[in-house]
Parts: C-alpha cells; sequence; structure tokens
C-alpha cells in the first residue's frame, strides 16, 4: 500500500450537523470507523489530502488514531449534491491478509478491428481480493478483436490472489459491427421500397389511362 495513503485521525466527541459543518469550515472531514465487532470510532480526517486519495475506488487509508495504526477501507462517501463538497466518510477496519468484496472499474485498452462497434455491457466486476491490494481497475484487451466477439467475465483476467464473485456468465464486452453499416443497409432498404412504389404506381395510373 502507498505511503500517500497514511493520515492521522483525530478522534472527536462532538456529533450533529452544527458540530460537522465546524469540523468542514477548519479544513477536516468528520468520519466513522467500525467493523469486527468493535465499538464505531468517530474521528477527523484532513480533507485535502483524503480529497486526493478518494480519486482512486476502493481507497484503503493506513490511520494514526492516538498513535495506533488502524487500516479502513472507505466504504460510503457522502457528498453535498449542488457543492459536491465531502461531508462524511464510513470507513470499514481491515486487517492485513484479510480478504473483502469489492466493485472494481472495467477499463477496455487497444482498438477493436476496423469497421466494427465496440458495447461495454458491465463497467464494474465484484471480485474478492486481498484488502491491502486491491487492484485499482481490471484491463480487457479489445486489440484487433472482430464482429462477433464477446467477452465474459470468466474471461477477464483477475490479480494474483483474487476470486470473481459477479456471475461469470455476465457480457462484459460485445463487438458488433459498425452502425454505419447498418444506416447504409437500412437506406438502401428504403430507397428500393420508394423505387418499387412509385413503379407501382406508375402501372396503376397507365391501367386507368386505358380503361377510359
Amino acid at each position: 500500500m502507498a505511503d500517500d495513503n497514511k493520515l492521522v485521525a483525530e478522534a472527536r466527541t462532538t456529533f450533529g450537523k452544527g458540530a460537522a459543518r465546524r469540523i468542514r469550515a477548519v479544513g477536516k472531514i468528520p468520519a466513522v470507523i467500525y467493523g469486527h465487532g468493535s465499538e464505531p470510532q468517530h474521528v477527523t480526517l484532513p480533507s485535502h489530502e483524503v480529497s486526493l486519495i478518494l480519486r482512486k475506488a476502493n481507497a484503503v487509508l493506513d490511520l494514526d488514531i492516538n498513535g495506533k495504526s488502524q487500516l479502513a477501507l472507505v466504504k460510503d462517501v457522502q457528498k453535498d449534491p449542488v457543492r459536491q463538497i465531502i461531508e462524511h466518510i464510513d470507513l470499514v477496519v481491515i486487517r492485513k491478509g484479510e480478504k473483502v468484496t469489492v466493485d472494481i472499474p472495467v477499463h477496455l485498452e487497444g482498438e477493436a478491428a476496423p469497421g466494427t462497434q465496440v458495447l461495454q455491457d458491465a463497467n464494474t466486476l465484484s471480485i474478492e481480493a486481498e484488502a491491502t491490494n486491491i487492484p485499482e481497475r481490471l484491463i480487457v484487451n479489445i486489440e484487433g478483436l472482430g464482429e462477433g466477439t464477446h467477452i465474459t467475465a470468466s474471461q477477464v483476467e483477475l490479480p494474483a490472489g483474487s476470486t470473481l464473485i459477479s456471475d461469470p456468465d455476465v457480457l462484459v464486452v460485445g463487438i458488433t459491427g459498425s452502425v454505419e453499416a447498418d444506416l447504409g443497409e437500412s437506406e438502401t432498404g428504403e430507397g428500393d421500397t420508394a423505387e418499387g412504389a412509385e413503379s407501382a404506381d406508375g402501372e396503376s395510373s397507365a391501367a386507368e389511362e386505358s380503361a377510359e
């Protein structure tokens, strides 16, 4: 785990909306740590440092609480819906060697074959991984893949020591024909139909004139 995930957490004894506003006013974020049957710990964290760490999903914090080290996984981040300011963070106690279930973003790498369209059905996959070695993302290489290719969750390469929790048959990526080709076929079909209609109208008019 990176050293930049180390933070000093200060225990707090004041609660409520007013207390939370005062905490945020001095550049800190109220948070609670729970799990493993322990009593919830209410702390404050440095806002700027936490905001940088939270750019990555499933961040693990190495907290110094009154001189004692505590590892914690970010479980939930509550933000102001308008200003997007972090208002509160829920953390779960973890231990080295422990495994946790997390949702990991799926990232596509490379370019599929020319004239194809890439459809990504699953943006995340659930895996079980070591709490201190959670991957930032899962890579799916689509370089040169042709029309009709399907990649399911079971085909996605996982980091060593990780286990897939999502349904292995879930479709992650599908490669289809290009949109332009489909539109071209559609327009051609419409033209043929229009010409057929005009021909039919012409024959009908000729028949009517002959009858007169």
